[in-house]
């Protein structure tokens, strides 16, 4: 099995911490990007995905993209550990918060990305106050529990990797989501997550660019 994603694919290591958790082989290859040539090699990003984005699995004859398929495809071929929930209604729920990291709050991310140079610009400024909402939010969903739908899932690995790079681009959790902040430790904390993370902030720094404060070599 081969997982082409990118030092710094949010989507990608969504995928990387799934296989790990799982305990599933796999060959990573980090293709090379910049903005003004895309991915390199061409071959298989550019052929397997239409959307010219990591990451992409293949495994054996099958060739397929896009974060939250991958997700469904290891927990058909590797159910136990469970990432879903086995339950339809508490499937569906973490189906629906692992949807609304990547298309609800993410959006909100790629904006600030956008307008990094400008933070003070209004767009921006909307962009953190929805990211803040959201934070309020999913505070509410995780209440008392340890995660965010109950049983750890991919809902916990898409929001965690979504949240680091929201952390990133200014637009971080605060006090005002004290439960949230201790998932984040929780998550932090877990072996496969911060095999995938650390190795992030590492990159990051030799880059020259801004690390999340809870993944400082104090706070890990």
């Amino acid at each position: 099995m081969w997982l082409f994603s990118g030092p710094l694919s949010m989507f990608g290591a969504k995928v990387q911490i799934a296989l790990h958790e799982k305990n599933i082989d796999f060959e990573l290859v980090m293709v090379s990007f910049t903005m003004k040539e895309g991915y390199a090699p061409k071959h298989p990003v550019l052929r397997i995905n239409p959307k010219r984005q990591v990451p992409v699995l293949i495994d054996g004859d099958l060739e397929i993209f896009d974060s939250t398929q991958i997700f469904e495809y290891l927990e058909d071929i590797k159910p136990d550990p469970a990432l879903w929930p086995a339950a339809p209604a508490a499937r569906a729920w973490c189906r629906r918060l692992e949807h609304e990291s990547d298309e609800v709050y993410f959006p909100d991310i790629i904006k600030l990305m956008q307008l990094w140079k400008t933070p003070r610009d209004p767009a921006a400024e909307l962009a953190r106050e929805s990211a803040a909402a959201y934070y309020r939010t999913m505070e509410s969903v995780l209440g008392d529990r340890e995660h965010l739908g109950g049983a750890y899932s991919f809902a916990d690995i898409a929001f965690y990797m979504a949240q680091l790079f929201g952390a990133r681009m200014g637009a971080d959790m605060t006090g005002e989501t004290p439960r949230l902040l201790q998932w984040r430790q929780r998550m932090t904390a877990r072996p496969a997550v911060i095999k995938v993370a650390g190795p992030m902030a590492d990159y990051l720094r030799s880059q020259g660019l801004s690390v999340p404060a809870f993944l400082s070599p104090k706070a890990t």
